[in-house]
């Protein structure tokens, strides 16, 4: 393709599960990906804590870049986009230490030490977050207990890190900064005077800046493992939500969306944040999107109650297939019995299955006798909190909503679809699956020129290139 009538990109797309390089084509009236490398992201847990395998995932990403280079020498613009809060401390330029896993315990203790100084009510109204104890001002303030602080001149989030190596260029991305708990609400800039309240150094925090913004071409080291590319690193909306999120195939404004993967991010997009107490006590979240919009959502715990399930029930050495089970589950005709997708005690990862059953037995429930009515009984769960989050999310927004978009991999699940269409009352447009990806191509082939226009722009691109599968509410 010329640059006039558009272009190639690379969007690397990782997840807290696995990760991935697609090739993006985008011109006027053309979007397609082509997909280049698939690898697995998994924690791994050592004598410390729960760590990423940030070398092995850097590498797996260089090498998927260098496939799709050998696909695609015109390749103009790579972006990079993760799961947010996490980070890798440095000191000189160099990695100290593996990244700790938000799913990581050391975090309590962070917790309690950062309210000691700013209260929940003050934190939302100086950040906007939804309470989560992994966010990242906590894990810093647990690095600043441990001393960990003491040795680290900076700090870069996960895609920022991937950037700085490929770069040398060392910045944070305003939506995925958005998720620390130190970017003020309305600002938008770094929160100096939080960050010295609990004692966090200012000098750790870097430039901030916008998605779409051009960090520079590959360093040498980079060029060695992708091969010789003139193309340039982008600023995406790195946080993946984000990146999702403009992917959201919508005709109109009345919509609430679901970006349903290991997480599930159920909101409405805003001018403006919300910051009532109300919203504070549902748990409701303002971060940033891409061109200053405002995500306002719920964060429910996902498809990683399901993926649990299965790694546990794995360990003996069977494959579950995963088609199977759901068709299975949609075939269980009794009621089953419904818990909290909500609840912190489904955060960390192991005997998903048990813990399950704990919490119906703690709340007087029965336990499911099978493993297709736990299936139902999980994606039912999640049904039933999507529903109550987007009724909570138009009530204290003054949003309304007349349509739910799902994307992400659980547009793919026709019975979690069909449920959530079911409790909404709503109708659910499911697709784009890969809705990341998608946003994270078409902020680089704007800011490369090869597209433009506004979000609502872009977004009936994706409606052309990818309409969703509707599914109306069972009567």
């Amino acid at each position: 393709m010329s640059a006039r009538s558009g272009g190639a990109v690379a969007a690397v797309d990782l997840g807290a599960t696995s990760g991935r390089v697609l090739l993006g084509y985008v011109g006027h009236d053309e979007l397609r990906l082509t997909d280049v490398a698939r690898f697995k992201n998994s924690p791994v847990r050592t004598l410390d804590g729960l760590h990423w395998s940030v070398l092995e995932l850097y590498r797996d990403l260089v090498e998927g870049l260098a496939a799709a280079v050998r696909q695609e020498p015109q390749l103009a613009s790579i972006g990079i986009d993760s799961w947010a809060v996490d980070y890798g401390l440095l000191r000189g330029g160099r990695l100290i230490g593996a990244p700790y896993s938000y799913r990581d315990e050391r975090n309590a203790a962070g917790v309690q030490a950062v309210h000691a100084v700013a209260p929940a009510e003050e934190l939302y109204r100086r950040n906007g977050l939804q309470h989560l104890p992994f966010n990242t001002l906590f894990q810093l303030t647990a690095d600043r207990l441990a001393g960990t602080l003491d040795v680290a001149d900076a700090f870069l989030l996960i895609p920022d890190l991937f950037a700085y190596w490929l770069t040398g260029t060392a910045v944070a991305e305003r939506t995925n900064a958005s998720t620390t708990g130190l970017l003020g609400v309305t600002t938008r800039e770094w929160d100096a005077d939080l960050a010295t309240r609990l004692a966090i150094p200012g000098s750790l925090l870097p430039s901030l800046v916008d998605a779409g913004t051009a960090l520079g071409g590959l360093a040498p080291s980079a060029q060695r493992g992708i091969g010789e590319t003139r193309a340039v690193v982008t600023a995406v909306g790195t946080h993946d939500t984000a990146s999702a999120v403009v992917a959201i195939p919508a005709t109109g404004t009345n919509y609430a969306y679901i970006s349903c993967g290991t997480w599930s991010l159920v909101g409405v997009e805003l001018e403006h944040p919300v910051l009532t107490e109300a919203s504070r006590a549902a748990g409701f979240t303002n971060e940033g999107g891409v061109d200053g919009r405002v995500r306002y959502l719920h964060n429910v715990m996902g498809l990683w109650l399901l993926t649990e399930c299965i790694r546990d029930w794995e360990r003996d050495g069977t494959t579950i297939s995963l088609p199977t089970l759901l068709d299975q589950a949609a075939a269980v005709a009794a009621p089953v019995p419904l818990f909290d997708a909500d609840d912190e005690a489904f955060l960390a990862p192991g005997d998903m299955p048990a813990r399950v059953a704990a919490w119906l037995a703690a709340h007087d429930l029965p336990a499911p006798a099978s493993r297709p009515e736990l299936v139902r009984s999980i994606l039912e769960s999640l049904a039933a909190t999507y529903a109550r989050s987007i009724r909570d999310a138009a009530e204290l927004s003054g949003h309304p909503v007349e349509v739910v978009h799902l994307v992400g991999g659980g547009s793919q699940n026709e019975l979690l679809c069909q449920l959530t269409a079911n409790a909404t009352g709503l109708p659910v447009l499911a697709g784009p699956v890969e809705a990341t990806a998608i946003g994270n191509v078409l902020v680089q082939a704007r800011a490369q020129g090869f597209v433009a226009g506004d979000l609502e722009s872009l977004r009936a691109l994706v409606l052309r290139a990818f309409p969703p599968r509707r599914y109306d509410p069972a009567r």
